[in-house]
């Protein structure tokens, strides 16, 4: 089917239709198909099917973007505060970000912002306190800030930097090797790679990775991931002559990611199927060049997240018979599970994360989706609990069994980043760096609060607004949600976020069943056949929101991405009456065709299959592309998709389906616009310049949606 012609007639009535303070904006035309589809005996109809072809390689894909960005952005353009929330973004947005210092082979490492460059900058120093030198500027790869450092690992002796890099946000990364001391790369170069990071060989000359085959040509952003494998290069040998380690074909769905022990005597190879956080395990003796891999954990029932070991003894992080996690004890020469050993029982916090430095265990758990972090002696006696300097999220803690420091960083949806040195054997904290931002945070206090949900379970939220606001129901309120992967959402400092505060707003941050706050149950009660529950309790954020005062339904506007973004435009088609706008960004809008691109067969496992009948009937009752196509037309909140051409994870066919379908059935006078970003991807890697011209293009357009008087600094 051709309709480009189509397109660009309608554009001649369309792109000179959107006048200062238009009644009603004219959408481009967008045309209907006929495919319909067989779903275990129910007919379903799909017209905007076409849509989901790459805008790369379809012209008429790609003239749809153009009509409907330019209405977009006439839109926005035309609203008087942007220019002025724009200006106040870039000032919020430059100051100086750094990541934790790393250390290897006796350097430090650490990532640097100097505040607007479009990507952080790579530095090295001798001593802690040393002049730092840049090793890698990805600012210098490319003019818009488009190519991303996508990963890196350093050898264990600290001579060669291993890295990834994105083009244009894509989740493919091609891989490159650097000298530390010379800063000059290798011809090392290695393609098709996604979600691995390479595992050096103690000796430096080398690591694992993993890899898809070389898709097909003009398939490289649309087809599915499968047949992932194991390698091992040498450096210096071209990316042909790599040793196949380990693949599965009896399994294509299967992938695989490696690590090194800190010993350097073992490979450690954890299997993967999909999202979920479980996969088996696979030792091979470095040692033996003989030998045979091991399955010490055979099955994908559970999660075995390795932490060290002891020779033949391995440390891991699992939710084996303990959904909230603990840490156990498995010694290769007796693996069966009646010898296991629990080191650290579980708790009644959610375990997140497990590091083995210093000789010490130290968790990070979740208490009511913030920061707890306790340090555990190799014998699992707590030493001692680490006293964080608020309610908010606290990230790092790495080295190595040897060090007697590490690092972290602290930080709260009202409190810029601030870097700590930890001292592993007094067990104190110094503030080591502290980012000045042109924010007052002292103006603002975070609360945490409990709702109910539909079914009475109580839920945590974290409302964040300035000092004294009044509970008249007047104030426009931003209520941001994930809720699915059991991905924990925890305090942070955002720009974005501040900005929006110093706008007048509330923000709120809801932590919806289907995340990871309270470990694999809370994530359960949120999947599959009970995704709607996830939902529920996103509508019962907003209910409560308008009933304790903070705002009403025509200031309430709502926020997610991803998974995040299925969760707006599930909450939109069911209950429009409850928002005064939608902010849905690159979100899975089709429920029952999402496992046919790209990583989405990984997904499986949270959301099910529409392959099967019963998994069928649960995703095609919120889909929310189809539930705007059953249901008739209605009044719908004001809308901005957001989506990229470049998102090769959940691809832009999704938010372009939904835009449509919501155009076509939008009876109210609110605006439905879709703003799809050129040169980017998922969001990961995303220029500064792009994300400040983005959120600029949100906060203006809820200004307009939500009636909003802004005052900004």
């Amino acid at each position: 089917m051709k309709h480009a012609g189509v397109i660009a007639v309608a554009l001649a009535g369309v792109l000179a239709a959107v006048a200062a303070e238009p009644a009603r904006l004219e959408y481009p035309k967008t045309p209907r198909g006929h495919q319909v589809d067989d779903y275990h005996g129910v007919m379903v109809a799909d017209p905007y099917r076409w849509l989901e072809d790459d805008v790369r390689e379809s012209n008429d894909v790609a003239a749809w973007v153009e009509a409907e960005n330019k209405v977009t952005f006439d839109y926005l353009k035309g609203i008087p505060e942007r220019e002025a929330i724009k200006k106040r973004l870039t000032e919020l947005w430059n100051y100086e970000r750094y990541s934790a210092p790393s250390k290897e082979g006796g350097r430090y490492f650490y990532s640097k912002n100097d505040g607007l460059q479009n990507q952080p900058v790579l530095y090295t120093a001798d001593r802690l306190d040393g002049t730092p030198r840049v090793l890698l500027d990805p600012n210098t790869l490319s003019k818009d800030g488009t190519v991303a450092v996508a990963g890196m690992a350093i050898s264990e002796d600290g001579k060669y930097l291993a890295y990834g890099l994105a083009e244009a946000g894509s989740d493919w990364h091609t891989w490159k090797v650097r000298d530390v001391a010379t800063g000059d790369d290798l011809s090392d170069e290695l393609h098709w790679i996604k979600s691995s990071r390479p595992a050096w060989t103690l000796d430096g000359r080398g690591f694992f990775y993993s890899r898809f085959d070389e898709p097909k040509k003009g398939e490289e952003f649309h087809a599915l991931n499968l047949n992932n494998k194991l390698y091992y290069h040498r450096l210096g040998a071209p990316q042909a002559d790599d040793v196949l380690v380990y693949k599965r074909p009896d399994h294509p769905d299967w992938g695989f990611g490696a690590d090194v022990t800190e010993d350097g005597r073992y490979l450690v190879i954890a299997t993967f199927k999909g999202t979920d956080a479980k996969n088996r395990i696979t030792i091979r003796d470095l040692s033996e060049p003989l030998a045979m891999p091991l399955d010490l954990i055979d099955g994908i029932e559970n999660e075995y997240e390795p932490i060290g070991n002891d020779g033949p003894v391995f440390y891991l992080k699992t939710d084996f018979q303990a959904p909230r996690g603990r840490i156990i004890a498995i010694d290769l020469r007796k693996p069966d599970k009646a010898d296991w050993k629990e080191v650290v029982p579980e708790a009644p916090e959610s375990l997140k994360g497990v590091s083995l430095v210093g000789d010490q265990f130290v968790a990070d758990y979740l208490k009511d989706a913030h920061s707890q972090v306790k340090v555990f002696a190799p014998d699992g006696r707590l030493i001692r609990e680490v006293e964080l300097p608020g309610l908010g999220t606290a990230g790092g803690f790495g080295g190595k069994r040897t060090d007697t420091e590490t690092f972290y960083t602290f930080t709260s949806f009202n409190t810029p980043p601030r870097i700590y040195r930890y001292d592993l054997l007094t067990g104190r904290s110094t503030l080591y760096r502290e980012a000045k931002t042109r924010f007052h945070p002292d103006d603002y206090e975070v609360k945490q609060v409990f709702y109910p949900s539909k079914d009475g379970t109580k839920v945590p939220m974290f409302i964040t607004a300035k000092k004294g606001l009044k509970l008249d129901g007047t104030n426009p309120t931003l209520l941001y949600a994930y809720g699915g992967f059991d991905i924990s959402i925890t305090p942070a400092f955002r720009p974005s976020t501040a900005a929006w505060l110093e706008m007048g707003g509330v923000y709120a941050s809801a932590n919806l069943r289907g995340g990871g706050e309270y470990g694999e149950a809370w994530h359960e009660a949120g999947k599959k056949e009970k995704k709607q529950t996830v939902f529920d309790d996103f509508i019962a954020a907003g209910e409560y929101l308008i009933k304790q005062g903070y705002t009403r339904t025509d200031r309430l506007a709502v926020q997610g991405a991803s998974n995040g973004g299925l969760l707006i435009g599930a909450v939109e088609t069911q209950r429009p009456d409850l928002f005064g706008a939608c902010l849905p960004g690159v979100g899975v809008m089709d429920m029952l065709r999402f496992h046919k691109f790209t990583a989405g067969r990984y997904w499986v496992d949270e959301y099910g299959s529409s392959d099967d009948a019963q998994d069928f009937k649960s995703l095609y009752a919120y889909s929310p592309y189809h539930a705007l196509l059953n249901n008739p037309p209605r009044k719908y909140p004001a809308t901005l998709v957001t989506t990229a051409d470049h998102d090769d994870r959940v691809v832009p066919g999704h938010s372009f389906k939904f835009a449509a379908a919501l155009q076509e059935k939008q009876t109210g006078d609110e605006p439905v616009l879709i703003r799809i970003e050129t040169r980017a991807g998922h969001g990961g890697g995303k220029p500064t310049t792009k994300q400040i011209e983005e959120t600029a293009d949100e906060w203006a357009f809820l200004v307009k949606a939500l009636n909003m008087k802004p005052v900004l600094p």
